[in-house]
Protein backbone atom coordinates (compact mmCIF):
# COMPACT_ATOMS: atom_id res chain seq x y z
CA UNK A 1 0.00 0.00 0.00
CA UNK A 2 2.69 2.71 0.95
CA UNK A 3 6.73 2.36 0.64
CA UNK A 4 8.09 -1.64 -0.56
CA UNK A 5 7.28 -4.80 1.20
CA UNK A 6 9.41 -5.58 3.59
CA UNK A 7 10.57 -9.58 2.37
CA UNK A 8 12.63 -8.98 -0.79
CA UNK A 9 11.40 -10.96 -4.25
CA UNK A 10 13.38 -14.11 -3.58
CA UNK A 11 12.48 -14.33 0.41
CA UNK A 12 12.44 -17.95 1.64
CA UNK A 13 9.89 -18.50 4.48
CA UNK A 14 7.79 -15.97 6.38
CA UNK A 15 9.90 -14.07 9.35
CA UNK A 16 7.98 -15.79 12.17
CA UNK A 17 7.58 -19.30 10.78
CA UNK A 18 9.63 -22.43 11.34
CA UNK A 19 10.57 -23.77 7.56
CA UNK A 20 12.17 -26.84 9.32
CA UNK A 21 8.54 -27.89 11.08
CA UNK A 22 7.68 -30.97 11.06
CA UNK A 23 4.36 -32.10 9.47
CA UNK A 24 1.89 -34.75 12.36
CA UNK A 25 -0.17 -34.14 15.13
CA UNK A 26 -3.78 -32.73 15.69
CA UNK A 27 -5.30 -29.83 16.92
CA UNK A 28 -8.48 -30.34 18.52
CA UNK A 29 -10.62 -27.02 19.63
CA UNK A 30 -13.76 -26.61 21.29
CA UNK A 31 -16.44 -24.11 19.86
CA UNK A 32 -19.36 -22.80 21.26
CA UNK A 33 -22.15 -22.79 19.58
CA UNK A 34 -23.41 -25.41 16.10
CA UNK A 35 -23.18 -25.27 12.64
CA UNK A 36 -25.78 -26.23 9.47
CA UNK A 37 -23.29 -25.19 6.67
CA UNK A 38 -19.97 -25.82 5.09
CA UNK A 39 -20.25 -22.94 2.89
CA UNK A 40 -18.95 -19.94 3.64
CA UNK A 41 -19.37 -17.94 0.51
CA UNK A 42 -22.77 -17.44 0.61
CA UNK A 43 -25.74 -15.92 3.43
CA UNK A 44 -27.63 -18.96 3.96
CA UNK A 45 -26.61 -21.27 7.09
CA UNK A 46 -24.17 -20.69 10.19
CA UNK A 47 -20.77 -21.92 9.12
CA UNK A 48 -17.18 -22.88 11.18
CA UNK A 49 -15.20 -19.35 10.81
CA UNK A 50 -12.02 -20.81 11.05
CA UNK A 51 -13.12 -22.90 7.26
CA UNK A 52 -11.87 -19.75 4.76
CA UNK A 53 -8.44 -18.91 6.55
CA UNK A 54 -7.42 -23.20 5.95
CA UNK A 55 -9.45 -24.38 3.13
CA UNK A 56 -9.68 -21.31 0.70
CA UNK A 57 -6.75 -19.76 -1.12
CA UNK A 58 -6.79 -16.49 -3.03
CA UNK A 59 -4.39 -14.89 -5.50
CA UNK A 60 -2.31 -13.55 -2.85
CA UNK A 61 -1.68 -14.02 1.04
CA UNK A 62 -1.26 -11.45 3.93
CA UNK A 63 1.52 -11.34 6.31
CA UNK A 64 0.75 -10.81 9.89
CA UNK A 65 4.40 -9.16 10.35
CA UNK A 66 2.89 -6.49 6.92
CA UNK A 67 -0.38 -4.91 7.50
CA UNK A 68 -0.67 -3.27 4.30
CA UNK A 69 1.37 -6.01 2.35
CA UNK A 70 0.47 -9.35 0.62
CA UNK A 71 2.33 -11.47 -1.18
CA UNK A 72 1.95 -13.53 -4.30
CA UNK A 73 -0.20 -16.81 -3.89
CA UNK A 74 -2.11 -18.63 -6.69
CA UNK A 75 -0.62 -15.53 -8.64
CA UNK A 76 2.88 -15.90 -9.75
CA UNK A 77 3.30 -12.39 -10.51
CA UNK A 78 1.43 -8.58 -9.98
CA UNK A 79 1.17 -5.40 -11.93
CA UNK A 80 -0.04 -2.45 -11.02
CA UNK A 81 0.34 1.03 -12.15
CA UNK A 82 0.94 3.92 -10.25
CA UNK A 83 -2.57 4.96 -10.14
CA UNK A 84 -3.98 1.73 -9.49
CA UNK A 85 -7.03 1.96 -11.61
CA UNK A 86 -6.28 -1.75 -12.68
CA UNK A 87 -4.24 -4.75 -11.26
CA UNK A 88 -3.06 -7.74 -13.02
CA UNK A 89 -1.84 -11.40 -12.16
CA UNK A 90 -0.84 -13.98 -13.79
CA UNK A 91 -1.79 -17.16 -12.25
CA UNK A 92 1.05 -19.95 -10.87
CA UNK A 93 0.77 -22.68 -13.51
CA UNK A 94 1.14 -25.39 -11.08
CA UNK A 95 -1.53 -24.08 -9.20
CA UNK A 96 -4.26 -26.82 -8.65
CA UNK A 97 -7.97 -27.67 -6.77
CA UNK A 98 -8.22 -30.40 -4.23
CA UNK A 99 -9.18 -32.47 -6.64
CA UNK A 100 -6.12 -32.08 -9.23
CA UNK A 101 -7.67 -30.19 -11.58
CA UNK A 102 -5.57 -27.01 -12.10
CA UNK A 103 -6.52 -23.61 -11.23
CA UNK A 104 -7.57 -21.67 -14.27
CA UNK A 105 -8.44 -17.97 -15.54
CA UNK A 106 -12.19 -18.75 -16.25
CA UNK A 107 -12.12 -19.95 -12.64
CA UNK A 108 -10.96 -16.88 -11.16
CA UNK A 109 -13.32 -14.61 -13.24
CA UNK A 110 -16.15 -16.91 -12.52
CA UNK A 111 -15.60 -16.77 -8.45
CA UNK A 112 -15.63 -12.80 -8.86
CA UNK A 113 -18.35 -12.48 -10.75
CA UNK A 114 -20.17 -15.43 -8.71
CA UNK A 115 -19.06 -13.74 -5.64
CA UNK A 116 -19.90 -10.05 -5.87
CA UNK A 117 -23.17 -10.71 -7.37
CA UNK A 118 -24.51 -13.83 -5.48
CA UNK A 119 -22.13 -14.79 -2.65
CA UNK A 120 -22.17 -14.05 0.93
CA UNK A 121 -23.16 -9.52 1.16
CA UNK A 122 -19.23 -8.63 2.57
CA UNK A 123 -18.28 -9.70 -1.27
CA UNK A 124 -20.56 -7.42 -3.05
CA UNK A 125 -18.71 -4.05 -1.93
CA UNK A 126 -15.76 -5.03 -3.88
CA UNK A 127 -17.68 -5.97 -6.95
CA UNK A 128 -19.86 -2.69 -7.52
CA UNK A 129 -16.17 -0.91 -7.49
CA UNK A 130 -15.12 -3.08 -10.62
CA UNK A 131 -15.33 -1.96 -14.15
CA UNK A 132 -14.25 -4.95 -15.70
CA UNK A 133 -12.38 -8.22 -15.16
CA UNK A 134 -11.05 -9.93 -18.53
CA UNK A 135 -8.58 -12.41 -19.57
CA UNK A 136 -4.92 -11.70 -20.00
CA UNK A 137 -3.22 -14.45 -22.44
CA UNK A 138 -3.89 -17.68 -20.76
CA UNK A 139 -2.86 -17.48 -17.16
CA UNK A 140 -3.75 -13.50 -16.99
CA UNK A 141 -6.75 -12.10 -15.32
CA UNK A 142 -7.16 -7.81 -15.50
CA UNK A 143 -9.37 -6.15 -13.04
CA UNK A 144 -9.77 -2.75 -13.98
CA UNK A 145 -11.65 -0.34 -10.95
CA UNK A 146 -14.65 2.64 -11.78
CA UNK A 147 -13.50 4.76 -8.59
CA UNK A 148 -10.35 5.76 -7.23
CA UNK A 149 -10.04 3.62 -4.40
CA UNK A 150 -5.75 3.06 -3.38
CA UNK A 151 -6.43 -0.45 -1.35
CA UNK A 152 -8.36 -1.96 -4.12
CA UNK A 153 -5.45 -3.28 -5.61
CA UNK A 154 -4.40 -5.71 -2.81
CA UNK A 155 -8.07 -6.37 -1.84
CA UNK A 156 -8.99 -7.85 -5.32
CA UNK A 157 -6.12 -10.16 -4.41
CA UNK A 158 -8.13 -11.57 -1.45
CA UNK A 159 -11.02 -13.01 -2.82
CA UNK A 160 -11.92 -17.00 -2.28
CA UNK A 161 -11.57 -19.03 -5.84
CA UNK A 162 -13.57 -22.10 -6.02
CA UNK A 163 -13.80 -23.97 -9.01
CA UNK A 164 -16.32 -22.99 -11.35
CA UNK A 165 -17.30 -26.59 -13.16
CA UNK A 166 -18.69 -27.61 -9.55
CA UNK A 167 -21.61 -25.30 -10.01
CA UNK A 168 -22.57 -25.71 -13.28
CA UNK A 169 -26.58 -25.87 -13.01
CA UNK A 170 -26.61 -25.49 -9.24
CA UNK A 171 -28.37 -22.13 -7.74
CA UNK A 172 -25.04 -20.87 -6.16
CA UNK A 173 -26.75 -18.38 -3.70
CA UNK A 174 -29.59 -21.58 -2.45
CA UNK A 175 -27.29 -24.43 -2.51
CA UNK A 176 -27.12 -26.28 0.90
CA UNK A 177 -23.85 -26.12 2.51
CA UNK A 178 -23.88 -29.28 3.44
CA UNK A 179 -24.49 -31.04 0.42
CA UNK A 180 -21.96 -29.43 -1.33
CA UNK A 181 -19.02 -28.77 -0.26
CA UNK A 182 -17.12 -26.26 -2.17
CA UNK A 183 -14.03 -27.12 -4.16
CA UNK A 184 -10.99 -25.60 -3.28
CA UNK A 185 -7.25 -24.95 -3.62
CA UNK A 186 -5.64 -24.89 0.14
CA UNK A 187 -3.98 -26.76 2.21
CA UNK A 188 -6.66 -28.12 4.11
CA UNK A 189 -9.98 -30.47 2.59
CA UNK A 190 -13.07 -31.59 5.06
CA UNK A 191 -12.37 -34.96 5.88
CA UNK A 192 -15.43 -35.78 7.72
CA UNK A 193 -18.32 -33.61 9.50
CA UNK A 194 -21.02 -34.39 11.91
CA UNK A 195 -23.80 -31.52 11.13
CA UNK A 196 -24.05 -28.99 14.29
CA UNK A 197 -21.65 -30.99 16.81
CA UNK A 198 -17.97 -31.60 14.90
CA UNK A 199 -16.43 -30.71 11.89
CA UNK A 200 -12.40 -32.20 10.95
CA UNK A 201 -10.55 -31.05 8.28
CA UNK A 202 -7.15 -32.83 6.73
CA UNK A 203 -4.24 -31.71 5.30
CA UNK A 204 -3.89 -32.52 1.80
CA UNK A 205 -0.57 -34.36 1.17
CA UNK A 206 -0.81 -33.53 -2.15
CA UNK A 207 -1.44 -30.12 -1.49
CA UNK A 208 0.22 -28.23 -4.23
CA UNK A 209 1.62 -24.90 -2.84
CA UNK A 210 3.57 -26.89 -0.37
CA UNK A 211 7.26 -25.63 -1.25
CA UNK A 212 5.88 -21.65 -1.82
CA UNK A 213 7.92 -19.18 0.36
CA UNK A 214 4.81 -17.94 1.36
CA UNK A 215 3.57 -21.28 2.23
CA UNK A 216 6.91 -23.15 4.24
CA UNK A 217 6.69 -23.86 7.46
CA UNK A 218 3.21 -23.51 7.76
CA UNK A 219 -0.25 -26.39 7.49
CA UNK A 220 2.08 -28.47 9.26
CA UNK A 221 -0.95 -30.51 11.29
CA UNK A 222 -2.54 -33.44 9.96
CA UNK A 223 -5.58 -32.85 11.15
CA UNK A 224 -7.32 -29.54 12.36
CA UNK A 225 -11.00 -31.04 14.54
CA UNK A 226 -13.17 -28.49 15.95
CA UNK A 227 -15.77 -29.51 18.60
CA UNK A 228 -18.97 -27.51 19.20
CA UNK A 229 -20.48 -27.42 22.68
CA UNK A 230 -23.70 -25.70 23.94
CA UNK A 231 -22.17 -23.94 26.39
CA UNK A 232 -18.64 -22.15 27.97
CA UNK A 233 -18.66 -24.65 30.60
CA UNK A 234 -19.31 -28.20 28.61
CA UNK A 235 -16.98 -26.78 26.29
CA UNK A 236 -13.86 -26.36 28.99
CA UNK A 237 -14.57 -29.50 30.70
CA UNK A 238 -13.85 -31.34 27.44
CA UNK A 239 -10.62 -29.54 27.51
CA UNK A 240 -10.15 -30.31 31.23
CA UNK A 241 -10.83 -33.99 30.21
CA UNK A 242 -8.83 -34.22 27.23
CA UNK A 243 -11.15 -34.40 24.87
CA UNK A 244 -9.91 -31.54 23.28
CA UNK A 245 -5.94 -29.77 23.49
CA UNK A 246 -6.43 -26.23 23.01
CA UNK A 247 -8.60 -23.56 24.52
CA UNK A 248 -8.10 -19.83 24.32
CA UNK A 249 -9.62 -18.04 27.61
CA UNK A 250 -10.38 -14.31 27.35
CA UNK A 251 -10.86 -13.95 31.36
CA UNK A 252 -7.68 -12.94 33.58
CA UNK A 253 -9.51 -14.13 37.02
CA UNK A 254 -10.61 -17.32 35.42
CA UNK A 255 -7.08 -17.94 33.76
CA UNK A 256 -5.32 -17.57 37.07
CA UNK A 257 -8.19 -19.40 39.29
CA UNK A 258 -9.38 -22.49 37.12
CA UNK A 259 -6.10 -23.65 35.32
CA UNK A 260 -4.43 -25.51 37.65
CA UNK A 261 -5.66 -28.83 36.97
CA UNK A 262 -5.01 -31.74 36.48
CA UNK A 263 -3.27 -32.04 32.80
CA UNK A 264 -1.81 -28.46 33.60
CA UNK A 265 -0.38 -29.94 36.77
CA UNK A 266 1.40 -33.04 34.86
CA UNK A 267 2.86 -30.71 31.83
CA UNK A 268 0.62 -32.08 30.41
CA UNK A 269 -1.46 -28.59 28.99
CA UNK A 270 0.91 -25.31 28.98
CA UNK A 271 0.07 -21.78 29.32
CA UNK A 272 0.98 -19.83 26.72
CA UNK A 273 0.43 -15.68 27.00
CA UNK A 274 0.91 -14.28 23.56
CA UNK A 275 0.81 -10.53 22.96
CA UNK A 276 0.15 -8.51 20.60
CA UNK A 277 0.33 -4.75 18.95
CA UNK A 278 -3.48 -4.87 17.20
CA UNK A 279 -6.28 -2.42 17.40
CA UNK A 280 -8.67 -3.58 20.48
CA UNK A 281 -11.47 -3.60 18.02
CA UNK A 282 -15.06 -3.13 19.87
CA UNK A 283 -16.89 -5.82 21.96
CA UNK A 284 -19.70 -5.01 23.93
CA UNK A 285 -23.09 -4.83 23.78
CA UNK A 286 -24.54 -2.41 20.67
CA UNK A 287 -27.43 -0.51 20.48
CA UNK A 288 -29.59 -0.96 17.33
CA UNK A 289 -30.47 2.82 15.70
CA UNK A 290 -32.96 1.17 13.52
CA UNK A 291 -35.19 0.73 16.87
CA UNK A 292 -36.51 4.57 17.57
CA UNK A 293 -35.92 3.61 21.16
CA UNK A 294 -32.04 3.97 20.42
CA UNK A 295 -31.98 6.15 17.44
CA UNK A 296 -31.70 9.34 20.47
CA UNK A 297 -28.16 9.54 20.99
CA UNK A 298 -28.79 10.92 24.77
CA UNK A 299 -30.85 7.73 25.38
CA UNK A 300 -27.19 5.96 23.95
CA UNK A 301 -25.48 8.18 26.34
CA UNK A 302 -27.48 7.38 28.97
CA UNK A 303 -27.06 3.49 28.52
CA UNK A 304 -23.37 4.01 28.54
CA UNK A 305 -23.69 5.95 31.67
CA UNK A 306 -25.84 3.46 33.56
CA UNK A 307 -22.53 0.51 32.39
CA UNK A 308 -20.90 0.39 35.80
CA UNK A 309 -17.76 -0.54 34.07
CA UNK A 310 -15.61 -0.90 37.40
CA UNK A 311 -17.45 -2.95 39.13
CA UNK A 312 -18.69 -5.13 36.56
CA UNK A 313 -15.19 -5.38 35.79
CA UNK A 314 -13.98 -5.67 39.24
CA UNK A 315 -16.62 -8.60 39.49
CA UNK A 316 -15.99 -10.44 36.31
CA UNK A 317 -11.76 -10.40 36.44
CA UNK A 318 -10.59 -9.18 39.81
CA UNK A 319 -10.25 -5.42 38.05
CA UNK A 320 -7.36 -7.02 35.66
CA UNK A 321 -8.57 -6.52 32.54
CA UNK A 322 -8.28 -2.31 30.74
CA UNK A 323 -11.91 -1.04 29.25
CA UNK A 324 -12.04 -0.61 25.73
CA UNK A 325 -11.71 3.37 24.92
CA UNK A 326 -12.38 3.42 21.43
CA UNK A 327 -12.59 1.47 18.14
CA UNK A 328 -8.79 1.59 17.39
CA UNK A 329 -7.69 1.72 20.88
CA UNK A 330 -4.19 -0.03 21.61
CA UNK A 331 -2.70 1.54 18.49
CA UNK A 332 -1.48 4.20 16.76
CA UNK A 333 -4.47 4.91 14.63
CA UNK A 334 -6.84 5.45 17.79
CA UNK A 335 -7.89 8.67 19.25
CA UNK A 336 -6.12 10.92 21.22
CA UNK A 337 -7.69 12.59 24.25
CA UNK A 338 -8.28 16.22 24.23
CA UNK A 339 -10.01 18.60 21.52
CA UNK A 340 -8.99 17.05 17.99
CA UNK A 341 -6.08 18.99 16.32
CA UNK A 342 -4.01 19.52 13.06
CA UNK A 343 -5.10 16.79 10.12
CA UNK A 344 -7.32 14.92 12.53
CA UNK A 345 -9.37 18.61 12.89
CA UNK A 346 -9.18 19.07 8.97
CA UNK A 347 -10.95 15.91 8.54
CA UNK A 348 -13.39 16.27 11.28
CA UNK A 349 -14.38 20.30 10.12
CA UNK A 350 -15.51 18.91 6.53
CA UNK A 351 -18.31 17.06 8.53
CA UNK A 352 -18.90 19.31 11.16
CA UNK A 353 -22.78 19.56 10.83
CA UNK A 354 -23.15 16.11 11.57
CA UNK A 355 -21.04 15.15 14.38
CA UNK A 356 -22.04 14.70 17.69
CA UNK A 357 -21.17 15.95 20.70
CA UNK A 358 -17.33 14.71 21.61
CA UNK A 359 -16.20 14.04 18.12
CA UNK A 360 -14.26 17.49 17.53
CA UNK A 361 -13.98 18.73 21.73
CA UNK A 362 -13.10 15.04 22.73
CA UNK A 363 -14.81 12.39 24.62
CA UNK A 364 -14.13 10.20 27.15
CA UNK A 365 -16.20 6.88 28.81
CA UNK A 366 -18.24 7.31 31.90
CA UNK A 367 -16.17 6.12 35.00
CA UNK A 368 -17.53 4.95 38.17
CA UNK A 369 -16.50 5.10 41.88
CA UNK A 370 -16.31 1.58 41.72
CA UNK A 371 -19.30 1.27 43.97
CA UNK A 372 -22.33 -0.99 43.12
CA UNK A 373 -24.81 1.89 43.12
CA UNK A 374 -22.84 4.47 40.92
CA UNK A 375 -25.08 7.09 42.03
CA UNK A 376 -23.11 10.02 39.93
CA UNK A 377 -23.57 8.42 36.77
CA UNK A 378 -26.91 7.25 37.18
CA UNK A 379 -27.69 10.55 37.91
CA UNK A 380 -26.29 12.09 35.20
CA UNK A 381 -28.23 9.46 32.90
CA UNK A 382 -31.24 10.31 34.51
CA UNK A 383 -30.78 13.77 32.99
CA UNK A 384 -30.00 12.58 29.80
CA UNK A 385 -33.29 10.50 29.42
CA UNK A 386 -35.02 13.66 30.35
CA UNK A 387 -33.29 15.92 27.50
CA UNK A 388 -34.60 13.00 25.26
CA UNK A 389 -38.45 13.04 26.92
CA UNK A 390 -38.05 10.08 29.19
CA UNK A 391 -39.67 10.71 32.80
CA UNK A 392 -40.07 8.23 35.98
CA UNK A 393 -43.48 8.17 36.87
CA UNK A 394 -45.31 7.56 39.86
CA UNK A 395 -44.99 3.67 39.40
CA UNK A 396 -41.05 3.83 39.12
CA UNK A 397 -41.19 2.99 35.36
CA UNK A 398 -39.73 4.93 33.08
CA UNK A 399 -41.84 6.65 30.12
CA UNK A 400 -42.38 8.87 27.16
CA UNK A 401 -44.60 11.83 27.21
CA UNK A 402 -47.44 9.31 25.39
CA UNK A 403 -46.87 7.26 28.16
CA UNK A 404 -45.20 4.11 26.61
CA UNK A 405 -42.69 2.41 28.91
CA UNK A 406 -38.80 2.31 28.20
CA UNK A 407 -39.24 -1.63 27.19
CA UNK A 408 -36.72 -3.20 25.28
CA UNK A 409 -34.91 -7.10 24.95
CA UNK A 410 -30.98 -7.81 25.18
CA UNK A 411 -30.50 -10.54 22.68
CA UNK A 412 -27.99 -13.15 23.52
CA UNK A 413 -27.23 -16.36 21.74
CA UNK A 414 -26.86 -19.39 24.32
CA UNK A 415 -23.92 -20.60 25.71
CA UNK A 416 -21.78 -17.50 26.86
CA UNK A 417 -22.02 -17.65 30.31
CA UNK A 418 -19.65 -14.43 30.92
CA UNK A 419 -21.61 -12.25 29.33
CA UNK A 420 -24.86 -13.26 30.26
CA UNK A 421 -23.19 -12.47 33.74
CA UNK A 422 -22.34 -9.05 32.56
CA UNK A 423 -25.56 -8.45 31.04
CA UNK A 424 -27.79 -9.28 34.74
CA UNK A 425 -25.42 -7.19 36.07
CA UNK A 426 -26.35 -4.37 33.81
CA UNK A 427 -30.23 -5.33 33.94
CA UNK A 428 -29.75 -4.54 37.69
CA UNK A 429 -28.61 -0.76 36.84
CA UNK A 430 -31.14 -0.38 34.16
CA UNK A 431 -33.76 -1.13 36.72
CA UNK A 432 -33.53 1.77 38.55
CA UNK A 433 -33.64 3.80 35.67
CA UNK A 434 -37.23 2.37 35.46
CA UNK A 435 -36.41 0.35 32.29
CA UNK A 436 -38.27 -2.88 31.43
CA UNK A 437 -35.63 -5.21 30.32
CA UNK A 438 -36.02 -8.64 28.78
CA UNK A 439 -33.23 -10.87 28.44
CA UNK A 440 -33.69 -13.58 25.84
CA UNK A 441 -31.09 -16.33 24.85
CA UNK A 442 -31.71 -18.51 21.57
CA UNK A 443 -29.82 -20.86 19.96
CA UNK A 444 -27.31 -19.82 17.25
CA UNK A 445 -29.35 -20.79 14.75
CA UNK A 446 -32.01 -18.45 15.53
CA UNK A 447 -29.36 -15.62 16.61
CA UNK A 448 -28.04 -15.57 13.60
CA UNK A 449 -31.93 -15.52 11.50
CA UNK A 450 -32.60 -12.48 14.12
CA UNK A 451 -29.26 -10.40 13.79
CA UNK A 452 -29.04 -11.22 9.91
CA UNK A 453 -32.61 -9.62 9.50
CA UNK A 454 -31.73 -6.79 12.48
CA UNK A 455 -34.76 -7.74 14.62
CA UNK A 456 -33.13 -7.15 18.14
CA UNK A 457 -32.85 -4.08 20.57
CA UNK A 458 -29.80 -4.26 21.77
CA UNK A 459 -27.25 -7.59 21.60
CA UNK A 460 -23.68 -8.72 22.16
CA UNK A 461 -20.92 -7.16 19.70
CA UNK A 462 -17.58 -8.10 18.74
CA UNK A 463 -15.90 -6.62 15.63
CA UNK A 464 -12.08 -6.79 15.11
CA UNK A 465 -10.19 -4.43 13.30
CA UNK A 466 -6.67 -4.58 11.90
CA UNK A 467 -4.08 -2.62 11.64
CA UNK A 468 -4.54 -1.99 7.77
CA UNK A 469 -8.18 -0.87 7.92
CA UNK A 470 -9.96 -0.45 4.43
CA UNK A 471 -13.05 -1.31 2.15
CA UNK A 472 -13.56 -3.55 5.41
CA UNK A 473 -15.15 -0.48 7.00
CA UNK A 474 -17.85 -0.01 4.34
CA UNK A 475 -19.27 -3.08 5.80
CA UNK A 476 -19.14 -2.26 9.55
CA UNK A 477 -20.24 0.86 9.59
CA UNK A 478 -21.21 2.45 6.18
CA UNK A 479 -24.66 3.71 5.75
CA UNK A 480 -24.79 1.88 1.75
CA UNK A 481 -24.61 -1.28 3.82
CA UNK A 482 -27.15 -0.70 6.90
CA UNK A 483 -30.21 -2.41 6.08
CA UNK A 484 -28.66 -5.05 3.84
CA UNK A 485 -29.51 -8.30 5.05
CA UNK A 486 -27.03 -10.15 6.20
CA UNK A 487 -24.79 -7.53 6.97
CA UNK A 488 -21.95 -5.97 9.48
CA UNK A 489 -23.30 -2.96 10.58
CA UNK A 490 -25.45 -3.86 13.21
CA UNK A 491 -25.74 -0.52 15.25
CA UNK A 492 -27.14 0.81 11.48
CA UNK A 493 -24.96 3.92 11.74
CA UNK A 494 -26.08 6.26 8.80
CA UNK A 495 -23.45 9.37 8.93
CA UNK A 496 -22.19 11.43 6.59
CA UNK A 497 -19.38 11.89 8.88
CA UNK A 498 -18.69 8.38 9.11
CA UNK A 499 -19.55 7.80 5.06
CA UNK A 500 -17.10 10.56 4.15
CA UNK A 501 -13.62 9.58 6.84
CA UNK A 502 -14.38 6.06 5.24
CA UNK A 503 -13.67 7.97 2.07
CA UNK A 504 -10.71 10.10 3.48
CA UNK A 505 -8.88 6.60 4.33
CA UNK A 506 -9.13 4.94 1.08
CA UNK A 507 -7.56 7.55 -0.75
CA UNK A 508 -5.10 9.00 1.30
CA UNK A 509 -2.00 8.91 -0.44
CA UNK A 510 0.39 8.93 2.69
CA UNK A 511 0.69 7.46 5.85
CA UNK A 512 0.25 10.56 8.02
CA UNK A 513 -3.12 11.49 6.30
CA UNK A 514 -4.02 7.94 6.46
CA UNK A 515 -3.48 8.01 10.07
CA UNK A 516 -5.60 10.96 10.63
CA UNK A 517 -8.66 10.13 8.58
CA UNK A 518 -8.73 6.70 10.72
CA UNK A 519 -8.17 8.95 14.23
CA UNK A 520 -10.88 10.66 13.26
CA UNK A 521 -13.38 8.19 12.21
CA UNK A 522 -12.72 6.49 15.40
CA UNK A 523 -13.32 9.70 17.50
CA UNK A 524 -16.69 9.36 15.23
CA UNK A 525 -17.76 6.24 15.83
CA UNK A 526 -16.81 6.15 19.63
CA UNK A 527 -18.77 9.82 20.37
CA UNK A 528 -21.73 8.08 18.19
CA UNK A 529 -22.10 6.21 21.37
CA UNK A 530 -23.71 2.64 19.33
CA UNK A 531 -21.74 0.33 21.53
CA UNK A 532 -21.18 0.00 25.15
CA UNK A 533 -17.42 -1.17 25.21
CA UNK A 534 -16.15 -4.43 27.57
CA UNK A 535 -12.38 -5.39 28.13
CA UNK A 536 -9.61 -5.22 26.25
CA UNK A 537 -7.32 -8.44 25.55
CA UNK A 538 -4.03 -7.31 24.59
CA UNK A 539 -2.88 -10.66 25.04
CA UNK A 540 -4.00 -13.65 24.16
CA UNK A 541 -4.17 -16.54 26.98
CA UNK A 542 -3.67 -20.75 25.23
CA UNK A 543 -3.81 -23.39 26.94
CA UNK A 544 -2.63 -26.21 24.75
CA UNK A 545 -1.14 -29.14 24.72
CA UNK A 546 2.23 -29.77 25.35
CA UNK A 547 2.85 -30.85 22.11
CA UNK A 548 1.28 -28.64 20.12
CA UNK A 549 4.44 -26.00 19.63
CA UNK A 550 5.04 -22.47 17.69
CA UNK A 551 7.77 -20.29 17.05
CA UNK A 552 9.37 -18.38 19.50
CA UNK A 553 9.54 -15.18 17.13
CA UNK A 554 5.75 -14.15 17.64
CA UNK A 555 4.52 -11.82 14.22
CA UNK A 556 3.05 -7.93 15.15
CA UNK A 557 -0.23 -9.45 14.88
CA UNK A 558 0.03 -11.97 17.35
CA UNK A 559 -2.77 -14.43 18.04
CA UNK A 560 -4.53 -13.77 14.45
CA UNK A 561 -5.87 -15.86 11.87
CA UNK A 562 -2.80 -16.95 9.92
CA UNK A 563 -1.06 -17.94 13.13
CA UNK A 564 -2.64 -20.64 14.37
CA UNK A 565 -3.03 -23.30 13.82
CA UNK A 566 -1.12 -22.29 10.53
CA UNK A 567 2.76 -21.73 11.97
CA UNK A 568 1.89 -24.25 14.94
CA UNK A 569 3.34 -27.77 14.53
CA UNK A 570 3.56 -30.84 16.59
CA UNK A 571 6.85 -31.93 19.03
CA UNK A 572 6.40 -35.22 19.96
CA UNK A 573 7.12 -34.91 24.22
CA UNK A 574 9.40 -37.52 25.98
Amino acid sequence: MYGEPALPPDFDHLPYVNPEAPNGGSVVSAEVGSFDSLNPYILKGTVPWQLTSLVTESLMGRSLDEPFTLYGLLAETIDVPDDRSWVEFQLRPEARFSNGDPVTVEDVIWSYETLGTQGHPRYQTFWAKVESIAPVGDRGIRITFNVQDRELALLAGLRPILQKKQWEGVDFASADGLDIIPITSGPYVVETYDAGRSVTLRRDEDYWGADLPFRRGTMNLDKVRYEFFGDETAAFEAFKSGETNIVRETNVARWESEYDFPLVQDGEVVLSEVPHLRPSGMTGLVMNTRDPLFSDWRVRDAMMLAFNFEFINEAMTGGEQPRITSYYSNSPLGMTSGAAQGKVADYLAKYADSLLPGAMEGYELPTSDGSERNRANVAKAIGQLEAAGWTVGEDGSLRNPGGEPFAFEILLENGSSEVASVVDMYVQSLGRLGMQVTVNSVDSAQYKQRTDGYDFDMTYFRRAVSNSPGNEQVLYWGSGTADEPGGRNLMGVKSPAVDGLIRDLLTAESTDDFTAATQALDRVLTSGRYVIPFYQWNVARIAHAAELTYPERLPLMGDWPGWQPDVWWWEPQE
